[in-house]
């Protein structure tokens, strides 16, 4: 068998794991939910992983070097690939394989809330590292709607945990529900966890908002109708720099003549996609601005932005439609 050829199956298989994980924990019937989820998606990492060794250091490299006969495992494929024992994707995987090596005797349905951040952080992370290292877009065959987890929102408490199960299992599952919680503030990296927060805005204008509330000048009760809540980071998860590698593999994927207008561009960055063109996308339709697109991060006086799977859609599309002057034609109408 050539390298090519394991290769793709290593991939495709892969692929069918993930997307099996993504069904199971979607399915509301389900209630081997967590278990199910930990043990797809560890197997599609695996697997993944497994194909990237191939491809930099040869088929032999994923076997154990006093034993021909068998593969490494997740664990060795994840320190020979990510040597940085602080990547927070790295350390994403080892708290869900963490999780997956004790899921035969201490997974209650609570644990659904404690490492949903994770969960989610490991699917994006996943579809990342496929496009990045493959140019292979999953989303393509699945929505991207499809790939939001339903994710389970009631708050741990110890004493109804206590209550409802034996010691060992209650005092367990508090001690990982704080461990994780700590980690997640420590860490505080997307590729790392999605924390689940629900964030309000309000607008005058009638055609953004999502409900309708009404300020009384008479009466006991305010506010009339408050709308419902949005999970905002969920909705925009991605980076500018995600933004840019998706978009640049989009590019390279669809073979579009991207052209770079800069005189001062050097000739093996003459097709590539970069922040300053990003930033202009992000100017002339004023991104920023809608909710829809992006997500405002206020920490202290530091402010950054995310941005939503419809807005690199809207980005693309544009480039589609012209991907050798749309550069030098948004330069053009913003100077108007």
């Amino acid at each position: 068998m050539t390298n090519n050829t394991l290769t793709e199956k290593l991939l495709l298989k892969s692929q069918e794991a993930f997307i099996l994980g993504i069904e199971v924990y979607n399915k509301p019937t389900i209630r081997y939910r967590v278990e199910g989820f930990s043990f797809f998606i560890c197997n599609a990492w695996e697997l993944l992983l497994k194909a990237i060794l191939i491809k930099t250091k040869g088929e032999k490299s994923i076997y154990y070097k006093n034993n021909n006969d068998r593969t490494l495992n997740l664990e060795n494929c994840i320190k020979l690939i990510m040597t940085n024992d602080k990547d927070p994707v790295r350390l994403n995987l080892e708290q869900i394989i963490n999780l997956r090596n004790t899921s035969t005797h201490f997974i209650t349905e609570e644990y659904e809330q404690i490492y949903a951040p994770l969960f989610q952080s490991c699917v994006i992370n996943y579809i990342n590292k496929l496009l990045n290292e493959f140019n292979i877009d999953i989303t393509q065959q699945l929505g991207s709607n499809f790939l939001t987890l339903s994710i389970k929102l009631d708050p741990i408490e110890p004493e109804y945990i206590k209550a409802r199960y034996p010691q060992e299992i209650a005092e367990r599952l508090l001690k990982a529900n704080m461990q994780i919680s700590e980690s997640i503030s420590s860490t505080n990296n997307a590729n790392y966890a999605i924390q689940i927060r629900h964030d309000y805005y309000l607008t005058k204008k009638k055609s953004e908002a999502t409900a309708i509330f009404t300020i009384a000048k008479e009466g006991e009760e305010a506010i009339k109708l408050i709308k419902s809540p949005q999970d905002m980071k969920k909705r925009c998860p991605y980076s500018t720099n995600d933004c840019i590698k998706r978009i640049n593999n989009w590019i390279n994927r669809d073979s579009l003549n991207f052209i770079n207008p800069a005189p001062s561009a050097p000739e093996d960055k003459r097709h590539e996609f970069n922040k300053n063109h990003f930033d202009l996308f992000v100017k002339f339709y004023n991104l920023k601005s809608n909710p829809d697109y992006c997500y405002k991060y206020e920490l202290g006086k530091h402010i950054s932005y995310s941005y939503s799977e419809k807005a690199l859609n809207l980005i693309f599309e544009e480039i589609k439609k012209d991907p050798e002057h749309i550069i030098q034609s948004l330069k053009n109408n913003i100077k108007k």
